[in-house]
């Protein structure tokens, strides 16, 4: 398994992540022991970095990571967690804020129950919170590394002065976001300002929630409980444009050899050593798919390519509702 380091200075994981959300969360249905089992195989695979979050299934998802890594050496895997979104059971669309020292510090000792650990190893905040100076906020994060309960810290969807703020209080050693083929905002200068800083990249959703495997169709095949219902690009005349682009990398994967998903994995591995995407699944078929673009090598003339039928901002609709999309790039 190819290494990567998180950060100029931090720690070395795979180069490819696994991102556990789905499992209990957002893409409707649960199966725990495939989930379990996709889980297994990753890190029978060499895949070491998992990532989840507390507000994943409201803790289940952190439940679940930590039944399925119980037993393994700990040093066998790295375990990536979040705290900062608020949501309400009653009404679980709804999204609040947190970035309060006292509420990180429950915070984290509720995800160390869950997890059944002693120490996280990337701690992130979810979210910036617009109420709470990100001075306080990394403040406190940073006691929980002195404390012996956290080893890294990180943040996540945050901007550019956020980042270069929280990084006077503390080291960062990752900034997580969206990135994959249409989604390309990190572009738009926080790549570079991680790149100044020495802090790594993790991207979340590589394969557009799924769009760019090639796998959807239909709007009317999503569960009536999936996110992506509520998603603009996945609605009306977005979702058939989308479909076009999506058709278009399909035809450069068949004649690179590989799926439309190792494409655009691959694409995003191509960006840069210090990128590491966490593309997520609960199924150890997908995983095996995705761990094939490790072997996928694009070109210059490949990339060309690539970016000719899918140039930045391509993608039709916003990549969340309007009022999910006023929480990232704080």
């Amino acid at each position: 398994m190819e290494q990567r380091t998180v950060g100029k200075n931090g720690p070395a994981v795979s180069a490819l992540g696994l991102g556990c959300m789905g499992m209990s969360d957002f893409y409707g249905g649960r199966q725990d022991s495939e989930s379990i089992a996709t889980i297994h195989r990753a890190l029978n695979r060499g895949l070491t970095l998992l990532d989840t979050a507390d507000i994943y299934g409201f803790g289940d998802n952190e439940e679940l990571v930590g039944r399925a890594v119980r037993g393994r050496p700990r040093d066998s895997f790295f375990l990536a967690t979040k705290f900062g979104i608020v949501r309400s059971r009653t009404d679980p669309a709804v999204r609040g804020f947190n970035g309060r020292p006292d509420y990180i510090r429950a915070a984290c000792d509720r995800s160390l129950r869950r997890l059944g650990m002693e120490t996280i190893d990337l701690y992130y905040q979810h979210r910036v919170d617009p109420q709470t100076p990100i001075e306080e906020t990394v403040g406190a994060m940073a006691e929980l590394v002195r404390a012996g309960k956290v080893r890294h810290l990180g943040l996540s969807e945050a901007g550019v002065d956020t980042i270069r703020r929280a990084r006077k209080v503390h080291p960062i050693a990752a900034l997580q976001s969206e990135y994959s083929l249409w989604t390309r905002d990190p572009e738009d200068g926080v790549l570079a300002a991680c790149r100044e800083l020495g802090i790594g990249f993790v991207a979340y959703s590589p394969l557009g929630r799924g769009f760019l495997t090639g796998q959807i169709n239909r709007f009317e095949d999503f569960a009536a409980d999936d996110y992506r219902r509520q998603s603009p690009r996945f609605q009306g005349e977005n979702f058939q444009r989308n479909l076009e682009l999506v058709k278009r990398v399909g035809e450069l994967a068949a004649a690179k050899g590989c799926t439309p998903g190792q494409l655009a994995l691959a694409w995003v591995l191509a960006q840069g050593k210090d990128i590491v995407p966490i593309p997520g699944t609960k199924r150890r078929s997908y995983l095996d798919e995705n761990l094939g673009a490790l072997d996928v090598r694009l070109t210059p003339s490949d990339l060309g390519q690539i970016e000719a039928i899918f140039p930045k901002n391509a993608a039709a609709g916003l990549r969340y509702p309007e009022a999910m999309m006023n929480a990232v790039g704080r």
